[in-house]
């Protein structure tokens, strides 16, 4: 039971790391530089051949009503914004002790309609 504990200590010591040799792929016959997913041909190949069919489907659904389509179009086409630069007079912070007067700046900043709450929440958690 010794012998076999040894040997397991042995072998995870050996495979820790860098098991294959420097310049040797651990799968040397793996995919080609350059080949594609199969997934990925074939999802281009049907929008080659149907994609003008299914936009047209999706505008046409969406004219009719169908808000799903409506989103998928508009999501597309203006997607929402998640961030941008802002801009915020802030004290110069040198210490701790500067840190209500930059909360406050923040917070004037968000009341006057300057960032939104979630902006300045943000930059107060910086």
């Amino acid at each position: 039971m010794i012998s076999h504990m040894s040997d397991t200590a042995k072998t995870a010591s050996q495979q820790r790391g860098r098991p294959f040799k420097k310049g040797a792929s651990g799968n040397p016959r793996g995919r080609r530089a350059g080949s594609r997913n199969k997934a990925t041909v074939l999802l281009e190949k049907m929008m080659a051949d149907d994609g003008e069919g299914v936009v047209n489907a999706v505008l046409e659904a969406a004219k009719g009503g169908d808000m799903q389509a409506a989103r998928i179009i508009l999501d597309r086409i203006c997607p929402p914004r998640k961030e941008r630069p802002i801009s915020c007079k802030l004290p110069k912070l040198e210490d701790t002790s500067d840190l209500i007067a930059g909360i406050s700046a923040i917070m004037a900043a968000v009341a006057n309609g300057e960032l939104t709450p979630g902006e300045g929440q943000a930059l107060a958690s910086l």
